[in-house]
């Protein structure tokens, strides 16, 4: 929150029009509805040399974070409330250059101004653009010089949020000329090689897309627990930054930290070194069913519905087989306290994703954390971090890096974005003007969680069938296992019981995992009478383990303003159609 200290240029935002208010109140209705109180005025002047001046008054501190939150963002989770149809917006509020009585300036004379002392120039769509001022009010810090007297577009295709319109028009603000229609030219002709998503995979057409870049989409919940094993088109994407393309010919897993020095694997060293492991477990994103949080009062983070969850069967070597191999023993467990690992995704200035375990945890013989090759008995697909990724089974999806490039056995967590500010979670009455996230722990094992998939939400259901099939999935953190899943149809009055599947349908029901280690989720079933006389039903769910740990019964209570850790009593509202022939 460092670069979140003097947002007071986003006053701007509030005082550019009746068009502007209403994007404001379409991105975030929880701050518009305060806008009342700001109060302001803001001025621009040009100079012949089309460089720019401004005036402007000061926001408290509670609103310079409030806005800066609309763009900020958490480091590549830039994408906040972006949906496919919204990322296709990106080509407005940019007035093109034959319209424009602005003076013409050549790439050369732009490049002249990269440094606050000269000015600060960028290009856009063929536009000249001053954002001298807006550094240090920048989202993102001063990652933004990167782009300084050259074109902003190979670094904003980093974050989709630069295409949504409130955004642009900021940009439109500070513009103070046109390129030259041949530099302009020179800069087209590189525009699709400079993309880092242009080599990002294909994604099955039935994903429901929450951010185009970086890519993060659910499978529709319908189709969700049509399988105990989901199939890896369906997978649940989760990316923070571009797909990298890792050649496995060449790859390397480098591991520090241990007494012997530095150790480097290859992907056949990981295949014939070490003894391969199989294990199912269920991954979800610590963001999961986010959107009913949003119900309550707006968090920051993707807009998830309740598909940001599946369940795999994960093959490769046992984390605790290498770490030994390499050097780890009773000298390094008496200072070290971590695992950390470091993706080979990164962001345009070179920063990596990167997360890390308890080292309890990464060495324990039955904490199953692999170094995994396989998915479902194929190589990982390139969104799942072909070649090898980390999975850490009961733990937060957040730490089960992909693309892993390194391993740090460590005194210290990662020090990385995510570990460190992101992913926690906070009191309800926390906001982003009295966060401290350096007082809550990152997530590690996530708590009791179930949902409903069928029917879903604004079924009809026949009256004349007399009964409604309901079912869905549930899971817990921790390799603590589902015992018992309860739903009610008559506003908790009475509850039934439904029946469980730990395993494929086709196949016999899978025994009890040892206590300690049920890594994969459990999917439910039941078939409830109808109430008479309802013509209309609140479906809930709720879920214990054998923990006897339960699921709070509404949102409210443990609403926080990342939206993470959402589990209450899942609720499906259907109606009943009383049309039935004689």
């Amino acid at each position: 929150m460092q670069h979140l200290r003097h947002c007071h240029g986003f006053v701007r935002v509030s005082f550019l029009g009746t068009k502007r208010t209403q994007l404001l109140k379409d991105v975030a209705p929880a701050v518009t509805a305060c806008a009342g109180p700001l109060s302001g005025h803001w001025q621009r002047r040009a100079n012949s040399h089309g460089q720019s001046g401004r005036t402007h008054s000061v926001l408290s501190p509670r609103w310079r974070h409030l806005l800066a939150g609309l763009v900020a963002g958490s480091g590549a989770v830039l994408a906040y409330g972006l949906h496919n149809s919204q990322a296709e917006r990106a080509a407005i509020s940019i007035e093109p250059a034959s319209q424009s009585s602005l003076p013409i300036y050549t790439q050369e004379e732009v490049s002249r101004h990269k440094s606050l002392d000269e000015g600060v120039w960028v290009t856009y769509r063929g536009s000249v653009y001053d954002i001298t001022d807006f550094i240090s009010v920048h989202p993102g810090g001063d990652k933004i010089l990167l782009a300084a007297g050259g074109a902003l577009e190979p670094f904003w295709a980093l974050y989709a949020v630069h295409s949504q319109e409130h955004v642009l028009e900021i940009l439109a603000e500070y513009k103070v000329g046109e390129l030259n229609p041949e530099d302009l030219k020179k800069q087209q002709k590189v525009a699709d090689s400079s993309d880092p998503y242009s080599t990002d995979p294909e994604r099955h057409p039935a994903l429901r897309v929450n951010s185009l870049k970086p890519f993060n989409a659910e499978p529709p919940p319908e189709l969700l627990t049509d399988n105990y094993i989901t199939p890896n088109a369906l997978f649940f994407k989760r990316n923070h930054l571009p797909v990298p393309r890792v050649d496995p010919k060449t790859y390397k897993l480098e591991i520090e930290g241990l007494p012997r020095g530095p150790v480097s694997l290859t992907l056949n060293d990981l295949k014939t070194r070490f003894p391969k492991h199989t294990v199912t477990a269920t991954l979800q994103c610590a963001g999961n069913r986010r959107s009913e949080m949003n119900t309550v009062k707006q968090v920051k983070g993707l807009n998830w519905g309740i598909a940001a969850i599946s369940n795999a069967t994960w093959s490769g070597a046992r984390l605790r087989d290498v770490l030994y191999t390499a050097g780890y023993g009773p000298e390094v467990a008496a200072k070290a306290r971590h695992v950390q690992f470091e993706g080979l995704d990164r962001d345009v200035t070179g920063t990596t994703y990167g997360a890390s375990i308890p080292l309890g945890k990464a060495v324990s013989e039955v904490g199953d954390v692999l170094l995994a090759y396989e998915m479902n008995g194929e190589d990982l697909p390139l969104d799942h971090g072909y070649p090898v990724r980390v999975v850490v089974p009961g733990t937060v999806g957040a730490r089960n890096v992909k693309w892993l490039g390194k391993i740090v056995v460590s005194e210290e967590e990662s020090k990385s974005h995510w570990q460190q500010n992101d992913y926690k979670g906070f009191s309800p009455s926390t906001d982003w003007d009295t966060v401290d996230f350096k007082s809550a722990p990152a997530i590690q094992e996530l708590p009791i969680q179930s949902a409903i998939t069928q029917p879903a939400e604004g079924a009809m259901v026949d009256r004349s069938t007399e009964e409604v099939t309901v079912r869905g999935y549930a899971w817990s953190g921790g390799g603590r296992e589902v015992v018992r899943v309860d739903v009610t149809v008559d506003g908790g009055k009475t509850w039934h019981i439904a029946q469980l599947q730990g395993s494929e349908k086709e196949q016999e029901p899978a025994a009890s995992p040892p206590t300690g280690q049920a890594w994969a989720w459990k999917l439910f079933e039941v078939t409830v009478p109808l109430p008479a006389e309802a013509q209309e039903l609140e479906i809930m769910c709720k879920a214990v383990d054998n923990s006897y740990n339960t699921q709070p019964d509404t949102v409210a209570p443990i609403w926080n303003l990342r939206g993470v850790l959402s589990n209450a009593w899942h609720r499906v509202k259907v109606k009943i159609n009383e049309d039935s022939e004689e």
